[in-house]
């Protein structure tokens, strides 16, 4: 039976060019189309690791995934890539918050420069193009500039996509270097779209978690990496040391269900008419906390996985400085407006923070524990 979009519209099979797809979000992504659809993924990576169990040749959808690995800051071969398919997904990027202090060049190059070619190659060829941009473009809320008794009211932190201003620090706080080459890649594809007709979607997620998000260090990453809050903390957890809170953990997140945002971006595949043009919040204001609150969350349900007592794990205060290196800087609230993407999409998140805290950690508990048992039995040199 053929699938139908949210118009009554069949839903023709697209051959969908997916940069960055060997990723966290391009793996869930390719586990649905291989699923769910008769989508064609055309994956462009440097490593296919997170995609390798959909990669066997004796599957059912075997013809319709295949893995290209190559870098796209010098092969030629993506031109060929996005001209042959239907739809271009670009979530190729450097998004880890050390990185942005400790690699500028590489962040900025990563998010503005390397998407120039992306965005070029859809326009000359009038192809559809869904890129992923990130809520961090916002920088920080009018709230955060506010007297301290106008910061407890919401209003101030809602982030609306075609309202908000983007605020950001000052030049030597480098960690808004990942935001602000983000915000210029939006203005580039806007640009495009007005002046040469390209069809775009811009998405914007807010903190999207999960199965298989970033790494452990030491054991499927760097040693000496730092990778995003979530696991942080997990490596934290599995090696039994404090989660650290930096400058106290008074920043608050809202936490989206990856399996929650893959249904959002599958809606704006299907639905070109609805989603083109549109720049969409994809995040879940009710899963809003407090980093300190997350670690408390991710404590317990670790206890209840691991069987370690909860009393035996704890947190411990660190600056920012410290953690992250001269010129770090934040944005102590976000909440995203979710008025478009409901109107358009009709997509609203489903998995409350709790659920997806026990689901991401269970996953992390059996993925890593016996490998970090491994690396801690290690002799120190």
């Amino acid at each position: 039976m053929a699938r139908v979009n949210l118009d009554g519209k069949t839903i023709p099979m697209l051959a969908i060019c997916m940069i960055g797809g060997g990723g966290f979000i391009g793996s869930h992504l390719c586990e649905k189309l291989m699923a769910e659809t008769n989508h064609k993924a055309v994956v462009v990576d440097v490593s296919s690791d997170k995609i390798i169990h959909l990669l066997d040749r004796s599957l059912p959808w075997a013809h319709r995934i295949e893995f290209h690995q190559l870098n796209i800051k010098s092969d030629s071969r993506l031109e060929t890539l996005i001209k042959s398919s239907d739809l271009t997904i670009n979530l190729a990027a450097i998004c880890t918050p050390a990185d942005y202090n400790t690699r500028p060049l590489d962040t900025i190059f990563s998010n503005f420069i390397d998407a120039i070619p992306v965005i070029k190659y859809c326009t000359e060829n009038k192809k559809r193009l869904i890129h992923f941009s990130t809520c961090e473009v916002y920088g920080k809320t009018i709230g955060s500039f506010l007297p301290e008794e106008f910061r407890k009211d919401p209003k101030y932190f809602i982030l609306k996509e075609d309202e908000s201003p983007c605020i950001f620090g000052p030049i030597d706080k480098q960690r808004w270097s990942y935001a602000c080459a983000k915000q210029m890649t939006d203005r580039l594809i806007y640009a495009e779209h007005a002046e040469n007709g390209l069809q775009f979607t811009i998405v914007r997620p807010y903190n999207w978690i999960g199965p298989r998000m970033d790494f452990i260090p030491g054991v499927d990453g760097p040693s000496d990496g730092v990778p995003r809050v979530l696991a942080c903390f997990s490596n934290s957890l599995l090696r039994g040391e404090p989660l650290k809170l930096v400058d106290g953990g008074e920043s608050q997140r809202t936490f989206l269900y990856i399996k929650d945002a893959i249904d959002a971006v599958a809606l704006m595949i299907d639905n070109p008419e609805r989603a083109n043009g549109y720049i969409f919040n994809v995040g879940n204001p009710d899963n809003e906390v407090s980093v300190k609150e997350l670690a408390e969350l991710m404590i317990k349900a670790y206890a209840k996985v691991s069987g370690v007592p909860a009393s035996s794990l704890s947190t411990v205060n660190v600056s920012a400085q410290d953690f992250y290196g001269k010129g770090y800087d934040d944005s102590d609230r976000r909440i995203p407006d979710m008025t478009i993407i409901t109107r358009q999409l009709a997509w609203k998140p489903r998995t409350p923070l709790d659920e997806l805290l026990d689901v991401t950690i269970q996953y992390q508990h059996r993925t890593y524990s016996r490998a970090m048992e491994r690396e801690l039995s290690k002799p120190s040199n």
